[in-house]
């Protein structure tokens, strides 16, 4: 197929590359322009302006955007929306908020254009290994764009899942878990840091890789980590988070499911991130004053 990619960023860069390879005519833009012309040397065709790419994609324009969740997307669409004519395709495959998904996906339909929600994982290893994809949106215009999904997907990792929002909230869904399964992790190596024994991380993380009941593509990115630096020692312990750890603490209350190892990791993210707890101070405060147990001043 012949389509337009607006976003070249870590993720949206080794798409265009994987559909290239996989005999797609792939139309780039992004702000800047590095991006566009390392696309181009890769077989892309380079555009200036997203007036410029609509104007050399075929009759039924599709266009994937890869930006940034929130007022990127809506820029792009509000441009897009005076570009383009009924039956056009617009996918999102960034991580948007289900609930503006299905926002745009009402505002689009309002021209006859349709609004896909392709949710995306696979990171910076997609372009060797493939992403796993989640969409969600009217199921005659995915059926459509089909041959770019089955491209960018390896065998069985491809999933439709419902109406529009359904991609994205299933994306969603799997970053919480996600949260849960690193926070696990996490905590798992650290006691085994701190014990009484000289234990080689690396080499337990490679050894739990065959047969047991925890093996991951998690615990081979831990081995990854490990070697290029056993004791971690080269960074901090600052976590960020996408933001959908906390739509999908928030989806959780909404629907009444008592989501705790999910939340309990988002919240660790956020602990990670201060350079002191002024919690913690107050704990050690209150402590010393009703039980006069020490604490530590500066």
């Amino acid at each position: 197929m012949k389509i337009g990619f607006v976003g070249l960023g870590k993720m949206g860069g080794n798409m265009v590359e994987r559909l290239i390879n996989d005999g797609h005519e792939i139309v780039v833009f992004n702000l800047t322009k590095p991006e566009i012309d390392l696309a181009v040397s890769k077989g892309a065709i380079g555009t200036v302006s997203l007036e410029d790419l609509v104007n050399k994609l075929p009759d039924r324009k599709v266009i994937w955007l890869m930006v940034p969740s929130g007022k990127p997307v809506d820029e792009n669409i509000d441009i897009l929306l005076k570009l383009l004519k009924k039956n056009d395709i617009i996918i999102d495959g960034g991580n948007s908020k289900w609930k503006d998904t299905q926002m745009r996906s009402a505002k689009t339909s309002g021209k006859g254009i349709f609004y896909i929600d392709c949710g995306t994982s696979g990171g910076i290893w997609g372009l060797k290994n493939g992403y796993s994809l989640m969409t969600g949106g009217d199921k005659s215009a995915v059926d459509f764009v089909y041959p770019i999904f089955k491209s960018l997907a390896p065998e069985g990792g491809y999933t439709y899942c419902g109406e529009s929002g359904a991609g994205h909230f299933v994306k969603m869904v799997h970053n919480g878990i996600e949260y849960g399964m690193m926070q696990s992790f996490a905590e798992g190596f650290e006691i085994m840091e701190k014990s009484p024994f000289n234990l080689d991380l690396k080499s337990i993380a490679s050894g739990w890789r065959y047969g047991s009941v925890v093996r991951s593509w998690l615990l081979e990115l831990a081995v990854l980590a490990f070697n290029e630096d056993p004791k971690l020692e080269k960074i901090k312990d600052w976590v960020d988070d996408s933001g959908e750890g906390k739509w999908t603490v928030e989806a959780a209350m909404e629907l009444n499911v008592p989501a705790n190892v999910i939340t309990t990791s988002l919240f660790n993210r956020f602990r990670s991130r201060q350079e002191e707890s002024f919690a913690g101070k107050v704990l050690a405060a209150l402590r010393n004053e009703f039980g006069g147990h020490n604490v530590v001043k500066k």
